[in-house]
């Protein structure tokens, strides 16, 4: 497997981080570009452990893993469950997000052969439920082109919907769609260099999502 849109480093680091036990799952943007959608680019790699209340020693192992192969590592943010590192070679930077994720896994990862390297990734339903709930909480116009690209690709809005309280207690359709009525998309795809017809073709996404959650979440 090639890693569709993801940059030469990033696909790198990936391929360093496979030797990490126990070993790290790939997941939200950094999966759907380089694995799945292959729709849009992203600067982070997100590397989760599920089940895991802190990361322990997974951290240095990380870091010790990068620096040995000549890469710039810095640290941004630290906590016994997150770890944000800036990493860089001569060309480029990526953001690396280490993540003790202790709440339960919904689909089961999947294996994938990558460039000789073996590598975990959440599966698209996994990543389509994290990404509601995502939206839930800070309306992130790529959650929003996530959600829309995982659906176009036959993802499940409603068992996502169904699956969602199990990640977020307090999430539900109709909160979703209110919250989402309220999403200025022309506005935050202008300040991101989208241009006005996608912008457009997402905004009309945004309404017909609104809509489907509205009809999923209405008492019978």
């Amino acid at each position: 497997m090639s890693g569709g849109r993801l940059s030469p480093l990033q696909m790198r680091v990936l391929r360093i981080l496979a030797a990490v036990r126990p070993q790290g799952v790939v997941t939200g943007g950094a999966a759907l570009v380089g694995f799945y959608l292959q729709h849009r680019t992203t600067r982070d790699l997100d590397l989760f452990w599920h089940g895991r209340q802190h990361l322990g020693d997974v951290s240095r192992m990380v870091e010790d893993l990068l620096v040995g192969e000549s890469l710039t590592v810095e640290p941004v943010q630290t906590s016994s469950s997150f770890r944000r590192l800036r990493v860089s070679d001569a060309a480029e930077t990526v953001i690396l997000d280490l993540v003790a994720d202790p709440t339960e896994t919904i689909e089961p990862p999947r294996v994938v052969d990558f460039d000789g390297a073996r590598l975990v990734v959440d599966a698209p339903h996994e990543i389509l439920v994290n990404k509601l709930c995502a939206l839930l909480g800070s309306m992130e116009l790529r959650d929003l082109q996530d959600v829309r690209g995982l659906l176009s690709a036959n993802g499940d809005l409603a068992r996502a919907v169904a699956d969602a309280p199990r990640k977020d207690a307090g999430f539900s359709a109709l909160t979703l769609a209110w919250i989402l009525k309220g999403m200025r998309v022309r506005t935050l795809a202008e300040a991101v260099g989208i241009s006005a017809s996608d912008a457009e073709a997402l905004a009309m996404f945004q309404s017909d999502l609104v809509d489907r959650l509205l009809s999923i979440g209405a008492p019978e």
